[in-house]
């Protein structure tokens, strides 16, 4: 899938004061920043649940059969460093991960510009719908707890995602927690709110009418229940507490239907969330 787009986006966050402007050029390679990369397993003591699959992932820019999560930090050089950093979900339908594209392309932005990019190479759910978003939560509680060694505020942790990694970026932006204070896992005791949400063409809505039909039936399979379709439609998540959101999409995009960022939007404005939403033409 390619996917060109060049905007120069504004966005403050309240709570943090962030300011994100970013020159974003797909077709031009970006610059490459001199700090630390580093990949860490998302969980070195093993997840709490398995996803079921089996064998060695696919490779590629777009990687299958993922059944261990991974983190790969981008650093910003120090003297660089605003303190900033985003979680970056890469889309792929639930089926791969795009971590090239839409990962390790995003970080090349990021970096320069001292924003730490943190890439997660997510499990991919093969009927387990919980194992995504849980990991995407355990990220943004790592990124918090190790925030004083990699020279992050913790109070600017934000998550920026793509497609399916929208869907993603859009669950753990509505459905979040404090940590668990009495946790024996001191990463678990951290917060899993996005201090702020990137939303970039995503697949917000599992219903039939602007779902996209790829990515439902590989989250909650094709037998799905209305009880669990309604449960992974973000745009009915929303509430005051959601994080500031910006988000882009393109209205002649035919994989994912612009209805699902104008309902995603318009619930966000009437909660009294801070958004703000550019629209290309094509």
């Amino acid at each position: 899938m390619q996917r060109n787009a060049r905007s120069c986006v504004l966005f403050k966050s309240s709570p943090a004061g962030l300011v994100l402007c970013l020159w974003l050029t797909w077709s031009v390679a970006p610059v490459i920043a001199d700090g630390s990369v580093t990949t860490y397993p998302l969980w070195p003591n093993g997840a709490p649940h398995d996803n079921g699959l089996k064998g060695p992932e696919r490779k590629g820019g777009c990687v299958g059969n993922v059944s261990k999560a991974t983190i790969t930090v981008h650093l910003p050089d120090k003297e660089k460093a605003t303190g900033a950093a985003v979680v970056i979900t890469p889309g792929g339908g639930y089926g791969v991960v795009c971590v090239d594209t839409e990962g390790k392309q995003i970080a090349d932005i990021l970096v320069p510009r001292g924003i730490a990019a943190i890439v997660l190479k997510y499990r991919l759910p093969n009927g387990h719908h919980a194992i995504p978003a849980n990991d995407a939560r355990r990220t943004i509680r790592t990124v918090r707890h190790h925030a004083k060694a990699w020279g992050i505020d913790p109070n600017r942790v934000g998550v920026w995602g793509f497609s399916a990694g929208g869907h993603l970026a859009s669950t753990v932006s509505t459905v979040f927690d404090a940590g668990d204070k009495d946790a024996k896992d001191p990463i678990e005791q951290q917060g899993s709110r996005p201090d702020f949400s990137i939303l970039f063409y995503p697949v917000i809505s599992m219903k039939s009418d602007i779902g996209h039909a790829g990515s439902r039936n590989n989250l909650l399979t094709n037998k799905a229940s209305s009880d669990m379709i309604e449960r992974y439609s973000n745009e009915t998540r929303i509430t005051k507490n959601t994080p500031p959101t910006f988000i882009l999409h393109a209205r002649d995009d035919r994989i994912v239907k612009i209805e699902n960022c104008l309902r995603y939007h318009a619930n966000l404005v009437k909660h009294g969330v801070p958004a703000a939403m550019l629209i290309y033409e094509n």
